[in-house]
Order: structure tokens, then C-alpha cells, then sequence
């Protein structure tokens, strides 16, 4: 096949943006960009695997109906397969080019934004080196995509070459994996492009568990185990990093790398924690598995009719936090709006290990009790099951396509601990609702293993071992919201939440990266903690050139934002 080299107009305005840096990247226009001999060279080395991206709008004008149905455009799994798409669809804008390139479901006229130029659909390893090589010899911004399920919009950038790993999709079961001689015992082996949803299926069927979150399409040998990875059932195993057991990965250089306690063990250590995308192309991970196990699976929801109630329930739920730690639950609680109901909702999800239905339902009865006798807070559904652990997990589907942003805060276990926690509780959701966050995301996923973990050496920061619980402030907008109030709403974290949340985290508390805000000012203490430093040392030992650099990732606050021009 071969690739036509297009120039949209809005990126060379990064050509004269980019002159005045030290060091830049290569963008269309400049002196040593790609030409189309070159673009089609890669394209025959990857065996006609190389395509231009386009931006989702666009891409769904394309198809014979000439736009996407609600469910694809919404759908996590339809958009996972696709290069030019993520799941926050403000990730593809490009709102701080100059002059903005946005592409929207309703456009006419489309801008590239902060889409790739092209993307090699890799099917075997052999495709990623050449895709690595040529982006390290043409000097080009370079992303990676496993799903697109990225909150913080680090599988894409304008002006990259984007390597898509949605196709590696190998599974393999083993009762017995052997890392540097010994027997580490039962695991599971994943390429990049399986879900978590394919992990929960297949080890069901081998009557094996594996730590994993709760969204169907999270790719485990992406961001996920990279960023610590947390789960409903973390409490009782640990985070999805302390499971992990080996990568195989392609780092800057081209070569193929293997990374455990016994081989590149520091590279090892930064794969677990160190950050999503900075280290380079994971090709598999292999993570330990668990016997599969029944739990009791609930979902409680309450229609609150003000901010005041909210803060409320959430306070009664602080009261009641520990009520799980005999089991070693795991728990969701949110407060968000519900099209299903109308209102803003409490929403509680929570999967006790090895409880009958009845010991499992006792558990939350005093949080129950309590919660129902909240002012303006009304019980409008409650659903208590006795799972297999693989189906209380599972997803069919991520339910995404919008707009929108988070901050977040690990929260300390003392933070609960004191006489007034609920109190506090209380008044920084109120706040925060009333400072316009669009929804309160709460994971009850830390304690437990998770602090019986702390002695393991990986890049995981030491907040997670002290946390009780990762709280998340999002905020949400329309494709109609303008330019300046998009700017407002994307630093709504920074700007009005965080001191409300510090109320209650403190004011030095961590963040796990995979949640959080792009726009930490110190992400690399929030993040990262007192790994920061040995992270630097590990970056420039395997990708000495920065060629994996990502938002609010090891050696980003070298670049600008776009990854394209050093600072």
C-alpha cells in the first residue's frame, strides 16, 4: 500500500512554535520529516500494516452509514480497535494548537487535533521494532495505544507516529512459571491488546483469578500494571503490580527485553508504578493467578435530592469505611448524575471474598441502617448476589464517548481514623459539589494486602501502603462549551478542588497516576514519591533520548506539552 503524506495546515503552526527550543522533535514541514519514500518503506517493513490516522468524527463519517449509532459511539470496545479514537473524547481535541484544530461528532469541517498522523497496527513484535526504529531515526514524537481506555490522554499526541497494540491479543495459562529458576507458580500471560474483560472470561473457564479492575476494556499489559493498578479485589491480593511477575518489552533501542527480579530488574522495578507509557512498548505481561472463589456482590443506590445529602451519605459512609476490613472487601462509592434515574445518586458497589449471601449482606446492614435515615437521601435500589468472583468483576462494555477530566487524591487510612472523619467527609463533598464537580468517584481498593505489600521493591509510591481509599474529582462539559470555559473546566482540579479535597487527604498526599490530573504541579512527588529520583536514573539508561515521553510521565517536565520540543 502505499501512504500519501498529508500536511494538515493547523500543524505547521508547532513548526514555528517549536524554532526558538533547544531540541525538537520532527513535524511536517520541517528539513528530515518523513517523505512519502519513507513513510512507504515502514509501510512495506510492516507489511502494509502502516495506515493515516483519522480523528473518530471523521472516522464514523466514513463508515457506509456515514456516522457512528450511539452505541458505537459510546461503546469502550468498538473504539479500542480504532487508532485514531479514546474514550475521553477531549483527548483528540486539539484545543491548545495554534490557532485549535477540534473535530466533533457534529462537525462539517474536521482538524486533525491531537490525533496521530499515522499508526502501524502491529500483529508481532517484529512490526513495533521496525515502528521504534524509525521513529527514533526520523526523530519523530512517537505514541503507543493498547485500548485508548486512558484517563489522562497519554495514548495519543498531534504529529505522532502511533503504534496500535490492540491486535496482540495471546493469552496463555500456566500452573507454573519459572522466573530466574524458581517456580513462582500459577499465572497468566497477556499481550497488550487483550481486556481485562477476556481476563476475567478466560480464567473463569481455568478456574483462575487475576488482579484486575472493573472496566471491561483496561488493557492489564498497558497502562494498567504500569500505574500500580488497582481492584475490587486488591484489598485481598494486592494492586495488579505487586502481581506482575515479568514484561516482555521493546525499549527505545529496537530490542526485545525481558524484565523480572532476575533480568533488567530495574527496568522491572519501573514497569510496576513507575508510569504509564514512558518506558517503552510492553508486549506481554505475565502477572500471578489466584484460585477462583464465590463472593457476595452488591449494588446499593440512593437519589439524593441536594449537595447537602450527598455530603451527608458520604459522611455516614466514612463512619462505616472499616466495616469491611475482617473480609478484606473492596468497594466503589460514588456520586455522580444518573440518566437511568434523573438525579444525582449514591451509588455503592462492593465484593466480599468468600462470604455467604447473608454474612456479605450483615456487612453493609449498619452502613444500611444509618444511610436510610439521611434527609433527602432516598433508597431506590438494592441488589445483593452470590457471584463466582469472575462475574462480579466482569463488564460487558465501558459505557464512555464524553468529555471529561479528574483529579484525584489517595486518601490515608489515620484521615478516617479521627472523631471526626465523618464529619470532614461530609463537608468536602459538599464543597466540591458545590465548586462544580461534575462527580465523586471513590475506591475503597487500598488497606489490606495492599499495606501488607509495602516491602516489595517496585516504583509503586509508598502512599498506596499508608491509603484507605483513592478518592477522584471529575468534571464534565458539552461539545458546545467554549474554548475558555473548556480551559476553565480543564484546571477546575487545581483551581477550586484540591484544597477542598486536602481537607481531607492532607496537603501532601499521593495520586495514583492512571486517575489523575495531567496538570499535577509536581507530579513527580504526587505520583511517584521518593522513586522519582531512581525513575530519572532508569529513564535515561533506556531511553536516553526521551523517545517515550507522556503527559505528567518520567522526563515530561524536559518537553513541552506536546512531547514535540524540549523546554
Amino acid at each position: 500500500m502505499a501512504v500519501k503524506t498529508f500536511i494538515p495546515v493547523v500543524l505547521l503552526a508547532l513548526l514555528s512554535a517549536a524554532k526558538p527550543h533547544k531540541k525538537c522533535r520532527k513535524v511536517p514541514g520541517d528539513a528530515g520529516f518523513p517523505d512519502h519514500k519513507a513513510w512507504t518503506s515502514l509501510n512495506n517493513t510492516v507489511c502494509g500494516r502502516l495506515a493515516p490516522v483519522v480523528p473518530f468524527p471523521q472516522f464514523c463519517r466514513n463508515l457506509p452509514a456515514g456516522q457512528c449509532t450511539d452505541e458505537q459511539w459510546t461503546s469502550g470496545l468498538f473504539r479500542s480497535g480504532i487508532a485514531g479514537a479514546m474514550d475521553q473524547i477531549n483527548f483528540e481535541q486539539g484545543y491548545d494548537l495554534t490557532p485549535p484544530s477540534l473535530c466533533f461528532r457534529n462537525s462539517t469541517v474536521c482538524g486533525q487535533g491531537d490525533v496521530p498522523l499515522y499508526a502501524v497496527e502491529a500483529e508481532n513484535v517484529a512490526d513495533v521494532q521496525a515502528a521504534v526504529k524509525f521513529a527514533a531515526n526520523h526523530n519523530l514524537r512517537l505514541a503507543v495505544k493498547s485500548s485508548g481506555h486512558d484517563l489522562l490522554g497519554r495514548s495519543t499526541a498531534p504529529n505522532s507516529l502511533l503504534i496500535h497494540m490492540a491486535k496482540f491479543k495471546d493469552m496463555a495459562f500456566t500452573d507454573s512459571f519459572v522466573v530466574g529458576g524458581k517456580d513462582m507458580g500459577s499465572a497468566l500471560t497477556v499481550g497488550p491488546g487483550v481486556h481485562l474483560q477476556d481476563v476475567f472470561k478466560e480464567s473463569k473457564a481455568h478456574g483462575k483469578i487475576a488482579v484486575g479492575g472493573s472496566a471491561a476494556t483496561v488493557s492489564p499489559a498497558g497502562g494498567y500494571l504500569q500505574g500500580a493498578g488497582h481492584s475490587l479485589i486488591s484489598p485481598l491480593f494486592g494492586l495488579g503490580a505487586d502481581n506482575v511477575l515479568e514484561f516482555q518489552i521493546v525499549v527505545a533501542s529496537g530490542k526485545l527485553l525481558k524484565a523480572n527480579s532476575a533480568e533488567n530488574s530495574d527496568l522491572f522495578f519501573a514497569l510496576r508504578g513507575g508510569g504509564a507509557g514512558s518506558w517503552g512498548v510492553i508486549v506481554s505481561a505475565t502477572f500471578r493467578t489466584f484460585p477462583a472463589f464465590n463472593a457476595t456482590a452488591s449494588v446499593i443506590q440512593f437519589a439524593l435530592d441536594s449537595n447537602a445529602a450527598a455530603g451527608a451519605i458520604a459522611g455516614v459512609h466514612a463512619k462505616h469505611i472499616f466495616a469491611l476490613d475482617a473480609v478484606r472487601g473492596g468497594q466503589y462509592f460514588f456520586v455522580n448524575p444518573s440518566a437511568e434515574f434523573n438525579t444525582t445518586v449514591f451509588w455503592l458497589r462492593t465484593v466480599t471474598a468468600n462470604t455467604t449471601l447473608e454474612e456479605g449482606t450483615a456487612l453493609l446492614q449498619p452502613f444500611l441502617e444509618d444511610a436510610l435515615k439521611v434527609e433527602g437521601a432516598t433508597l431506590i435500589s438494592k441488589e445483593f448476589e452470590q457471584d463466582l468472583i469472575n462475574d462480579a468483576l466482569y463488564a460487558e462494555d465501558d459505557d464512555i464517548g464524553a468529555n471529561a477530566v479528574m483529579g484525584s487524591r489517595l486518601i490515608p487510612t489515620e484521615a478516617y481514623e479521627r472523631e471526626d472523619a465523618p464529619a470532614v467527609v461530609e463537608k468536602v463533598y459538599r464543597e466540591l459539589l458545590d465548586a462544580g464537580a461534575g462527580a465523586l468517584i471513590g475506591s475503597l481498593v487500598a488497606g489490606g494486602q495492599v499495606s501488607a505489600n509495602a516491602n516489595i521493591s517496585s516504583a509503586i509510591t509508598p502512599a498506596w501502603r499508608t491509603a484507605k481509599t483513592h478518592i477522584c474529582v471529575a468534571t464534565a462539559w458539552d461539545d458546545s462549551a467554549s474554548l475558555s470555559e473548556i480551559n476553565t473546566y480543564r484546571h477546575l482540579f487545581q483551581t477550586a478542588h484540591l484544597a477542598i479535597l486536602e481537607q481531607l487527604s492532607g496537603p501532601n498526599a499521593g495520586a495514583y497516576s492512571n486517575e489523575a490530573d495531567i496538570y499535577e504541579p509536581d507530579f513527580q512527588t504526587t505520583f511517584f514519591g521518593p522513586n522519582y529520583a531512581k525513575l530519572t536514573q532508569i529513564k535515561a539508561k533506556y531511553d536516553p533520548e526521551d523517545l517515550f515521553i507522556v503527559a505528567a510521565g518520567v522526563g515530561s517536565e524536559r518537553w513541552d506539552e506536546f512531547g514535540v520540543c524540549q523546554v
